[in-house]
């Protein structure tokens, strides 16, 4: 039946929904810019890696300054795993409290501080110890940066994840590269080029804290999502095939991403690379995934199974450590970068924790998991390398390793690539 004019211009129609963004809150204050979150994702993700790779830079003069033996430094490498691993599992009740965008600006907050105060230490135990203040913060936005991108992003998933990642990479290789330098700019010491970057760490907080300040930001879950305790979360988590094999993937991946960024330079310089130049060729390995992070995750959401791409990563990851044992120096550049492309399996990972999850609180509690058991599983990777070159004096041993553990990665990848979600496991 045909409606009267009347009624056509009398019956109201429902509002057209809008484009999704962060939530605000208008007795908070002004609404935040609509480019605002996106800034937020590109320099948090900037900051997630310089604490490591600028280390790796001028780990020589470190451990030299400090009296570092090589194992001790494979601890050094290996902070960052652990405290990923247990911060990851306190992020989300974390981000339920305060919400996500005020932890990632604590976590930002924490970062500076552990980089300003750790040069200023004159023995190993007070470096290690604000060290692992620094990537503390760094852990909590590891796994609150997919949740954000979940929340903020939902119907730009991939893109998005494709820009932090890209943002990361950036800020890896740029550390790598600029730390000699900027050491030699500031007098020759290692100790101002480390801390240095606790000023970049502090400005990428003040963004954070504008969105942070809107009261809405704080999470209000769905009935149903609220009723379910945590510990009941984490224990189907923990029983899904989907989710162990991200962590192991994870983990896999992660374990030689912090060798090679806390080692790299060393394993150049040891090889007949100038300093200089060895920092240069880490850089490279860090921001050759700077493009793929962009492609890699668009790619990813278009496959049903994301298994052939980890593959692939690996085979990539096989030839960079092969040439990088055969002759470290003579073909230097090609190795770092078939390992830089070895290394974009992270924005994979993470690109698969968002698509292994039908709703934001099963991105919530997969990312945890994942990241968390993920970066236990890594923390042996950089202490069995340190202690492998501290026994035999050279490297060959430790990239055999490194080369060997590129086969269970491929294979963790293929299982958690499946077209399948964690909610249907329950």
């Amino acid at each position: 039946m045909v409606r009267s004019e009347d009624e056509q211009t009398t019956t109201p129609r429902a509002p057209e929904p809008a484009p999704p963004t962060p939530p605000h809150d208008k007795g908070s204050g002004p609404r935040p810019a609509r480019w605002l979150p996106v800034v937020c994702l590109v320099v948090a993700a900037f900051n997630l890696r310089p604490a490591v790779t600028s280390m790796g830079a001028l780990l020589k003069e470190a451990r030299q300054g400090l009296g570092m033996s090589g194992t001790v430094a494979g601890l050094l490498t290996s902070i960052p795993a652990l405290c990923f691993a247990v911060l990851g599992l306190a992020a989300p009740r974390l981000a339920r409290r305060w919400g996500p965008a005020g932890v990632v600006c604590a976590g930002l907050t924490a970062v500076a501080a552990g980089l300003a105060l750790r040069p200023l230490m004159p023995e190993t135990v007070g470096f290690l110890l604000f060290s692992a203040l620094a990537l503390a913060g760094i852990a909590l936005g590891n796994v609150l940066m997919p949740v954000v991108v979940k929340r903020w992003f939902p119907d730009r998933v991939g893109p998005m994840t494709g820009l932090y990642s890209m943002a990361l990479s950036a800020g890896a290789g740029v550390a790598s590269a600029v730390s000699v330098p900027l050491t030699d700019a500031l007098g020759g010491g290692w100790r101002p080029g480390l801390g240095a970057w606790a000023v970049v760490a502090l400005a990428a907080a003040l963004p954070w804290a504008v969105i942070a300040r809107h009261r809405s930001e704080r999470p209000r879950p769905a009935p149903a999502e609220a009723a379910a305790p945590d510990a009941a979360g984490a224990l189907r988590i923990a029983r899904s095939p989907v989710a162990w094999a991200l962590a192991v993937f994870f983990g896999l991946q992660a374990g030689g991403a912090y060798v090679v960024m806390g080692w790299m330079p060393q394993i150049f310089r040891d090889g007949g690379v100038p300093a200089s130049t060895a920092g240069v060729l880490a850089a490279l390995t860090m921001t050759v995934g700077v493009p793929l992070s962009l492609v890699l995750p668009r790619v990813a959401v278009r496959m049903r199974h994301q298994g052939p791409l980890a593959v692939l990563l690996a085979g990539f990851g096989l030839a960079g450590y092969a040439g990088l044992w055969l002759a470290p120096a003579g073909g230097a550049w090609a190795w770092a970068l078939l390992l830089g492309v070895a290394n974009s399996s992270f924005p994979l990972a993470l690109t698969m924790i968002g698509m292994r999850a039908r709703t934001g609180a099963g991105v919530v509690r997969l990312s945890a998991f994942a990241q968390s058991v993920g970066y236990l599983v890594s923390i042996p990777v950089p202490l069995l390398v340190g202690g492998l070159y501290q026994r035999t004096g050279g490297w060959g041993a430790p990239i055999a390793l490194l080369a060997a553990l590129m086969v269970p990665q491929a294979v963790a990848g293929m299982l958690a690539g499946r077209d399948r979600v964690v909610e249907d496991e329950r």
